[in-house]
Parts: structure tokens; C-alpha cells; sequence
């Protein structure tokens, strides 16, 4: 297997050299990686697509998370990123069909992992749901969910304990199937609540 080699940088965003993913995550050095989140409108209202990892994962298996992401390998432009959603999803975008909404930083710190992320986010909105062929890698991904952009953001902050998430998901003999369920906040990954509430406020941004 080929080691996997990151840019990495200071605090500042200053690039200062490159080193494998493995040692960025045990140092918790700061890297690249893109992001981006897909969003539908149904009757009016918003719905944010989280991907349901699979797992398979070494982390966060069976967690909900950005609709796809991925680190950037050293050689590797922010364009290069967008490959994320078609291998992880199916879905063939280009980069003109994304919004940026920003650089945004992200922590995530755990016992077995310290990770620092540069995220290059971008928003993606579905121009027709009955459109979106969902292929997903399994090794990757179990499905996606619909949540309600209004009821994430009270299930985050904490306003609500619990919220309606609607999707397709992989089952046993990794058939797509309809599913339907609440879900709380630890159901997804623990990302930093700052890099959150940014997300949250520049996808309300271009949405409404």
C-alpha cells in the first residue's frame, strides 16, 4: 500500500512542509481536506443529505457525517477534491456546480486521534432530488440521510434532543432500502461545534 502524504501547515494556514497521513493524525497537525454538502428543497424547506459511514470504517463507523469528504494528498489542487462525491456517492458534479462557502477550520480530538483540518467547503444543491442516483462505495458508505436544515441546527445547539431523519440506506445484502427513524446528536461525528455553526450559517446564507 502506498503511504499517503499531506500538505501540512501552522496554525495560521502557512504551509510548512508535507507528512503522511498517519503522523498528521498522531501529531495533530493541520491538513487539507475538501468537503461537501449536498442539499435538496422539498415543498419549500430545506434538507441536508449526511452520508451514513460504513462499518467498515476504522473510524466512526455507522456515524453520520459530511455528505462526502475527503483529505487532499499532497499533489492534489482543491479541484481535485470534487472526486470525493462521485467515488463516495455516484453523483458526477463539477466544480461549477458548487458554491464555496469558505476555508473552515476543524477539530476533532480523540483518544485515538488528533484531527486538524483545513476544510475547502462546498455546498451543492440538488436541482431535482428524482434526479439523484445514489451509487455508493461500500466501503465507504452505508447511505445517506435527509435531516431538515432548521431541525439539525436545534438538534445541535441543543434546543432538541431528537430529529426525523429519512433516507436509503445498505442493508445485509447490500440492497438499498427506504428507512425512516430519529436520531440523535451522538449518532453523528463529533465535529468541532464552531466548524458547525459556520457551516450552518453560510449554508443559510446562499439558501435563503
Amino acid at each position: 500500500m502506498n503511504t499517503e502524504i499531506l500538505k501540512i501547515f501552522d496554525v495560521n494556514g502557512k504551509y510548512i512542509g508535507t507528512s503522511t497521513r498517519e503522523e498528521v493524525h498522531s501529531k495533530g497537525l493541520w491538513h487539507e481536506t475538501f468537503h461537501c454538502w449536498l442539499v435538496s428543497i422539498v415543498d419549500n424547506r430545506y434538507f441536508i443529505h449526511f452520508q451514513l459511514r460504513s462499518n467498515q470504517k476504522k473510524d466512526y463507523p455507522n456515524m453520520l457525517d459530511i455528505s462526502a469528504a475527503g483529505h487532499l494528498n499532497a499533489e492534489e489542487s482543491v479541484h481535485d477534491g470534487i472526486r470525493e462525491v462521485h467515488e463516495e456517492l455516484g453523483v458526477n458534479v463539477s466544480m461549477e456546480d458548487l458554491i464555496s462557502i469558505g476555508n473552515i477550520p476543524n477539530e476533532i480530538i480523540q483518544d485515538h486521534i488528533i484531527d486538524r483540518e483545513l476544510g475547502h467547503v462546498f455546498l451543492y444543491i440538488i436541482p431535482d432530488e428524482s434526479e439523484i442516483k445514489y451509487k455508493f462505495q461500500i466501503e465507504e458508505v452505508a447511505g445517506i440521510m435527509m435531516i431538515e436544515l432548521d431541525s439539525f441546527e436545534q438538534l445541535w445547539l441543543g434546543a432538541i434532543d431528537s430529529v426525523q431523519a429519512k433516507g436509503i440506506v445498505l442493508n445485509k445484502k447490500m440492497e438499498k432500502v427506504e428507512v425512516d427513524r430519529l436520531v440523535r446528536k451522538d449518532d453523528f461525528v463529533p465535529h468541532d461545534s464552531t466548524y458547525i455553526s459556520k457551516v450552518l450559517k453560510e449554508l443559510k446564507i446562499f439558501l435563503t
